[in-house]
């Protein structure tokens, strides 16, 4: 699956230029416009990392990021402010950013950064939780519990949960999940992806939890607890 970057920032000609040009990148985007926003996506564990600016409406950057930190989720952050002084990119650092830009910057070294904080995550083995609501898909133990209360999933349906959960707020095809879950389009067919979905929505249901995911008829599966599903991230 395509990497999957949060966005942060409250100017829209900022949030636009990084959905176009990260997205140009390969690279799966959601956008926020405020820290409220920003915390409540980035809690849910789903991204691989955090463009985060630091001057937000109603939550700052760094107040975002001393949450998830305290939250314990891992989640890589590079902070993005226009202050370029040493204490405010120290300040960051102890927080637990993984890096600081400051405006303007190049794209091409925004794009490293990203990279470079990616691969270091990949390096340490970084999967943290998914949480979506009451769900938590814990991706080291590979158990799921709603409120809880375990839900028994095959390998198989856990692989897909996984992908609907981790791209939470975005609809995923049939031919996404088959290259996901089967390793490519040829392993399996779309009527195998709605079997699995299927079987993976009734267990949901069973435990109380059927209405996090959702068919978008025409489209393919949206995992979303009505608050999750915003920015623009559809694929």
């Amino acid at each position: 699956m395509k990497p999957r970057v949060l966005v942060v920032d409250d100017e829209p000609g900022v949030r636009k230029a990084l959905d176009r040009g990260l997205r140009s990148e390969g690279m799966d985007v959601v956008t926020a416009a405020d820290g409220p926003t920003a915390l409540r996506l980035a809690r849910t564990g789903s991204f691989d990392v955090l463009l985060l600016d630091i001057m937000l409406p109603g939550l700052s950057g760094y107040r975002v990021l001393q949450h998830l930190r305290a939250d314990g989720i891992s989640t890589p952050v590079l902070l993005i402010s226009a202050k370029d002084g040493e204490v405010d990119q120290a300040d960051g650092l102890d927080l637990g950013a993984d890096g600081y830009l400051v405006k303007p910057f190049s794209f091409v070294v925004l794009v490293a950064q990203v990279r470079a904080v990616l691969r270091r995550a990949a390096v340490k083995g970084v999967r943290g939780p998914l949480r979506l609501g009451g769900l938590v898909v814990d991706r080291a133990t590979r158990d799921v519990r709603w409120r809880e209360e375990r839900i028994a999933l095959s390998p198989r349906e856990f692989a897909l949960l996984e992908v609907l959960v981790g791209r939470a707020g975005t609809v995923v095809t049939k031919d996404e999940l088959l290259r996901a879950v089967w390793g490519d389009e040829q392993a399996a067919t779309r009527n195998v992806v709605e079997v699995y979905v299927g079987y993976v929505r009734r267990k949901l249901d069973a435990a109380g939890a059927g209405a996090l995911l959702r068919t978008v008829r025409g489209h393919g599966y949206l995992a979303s607890d009505n608050t999750a599903a915003t920015g623009t991230g559809a694929g």
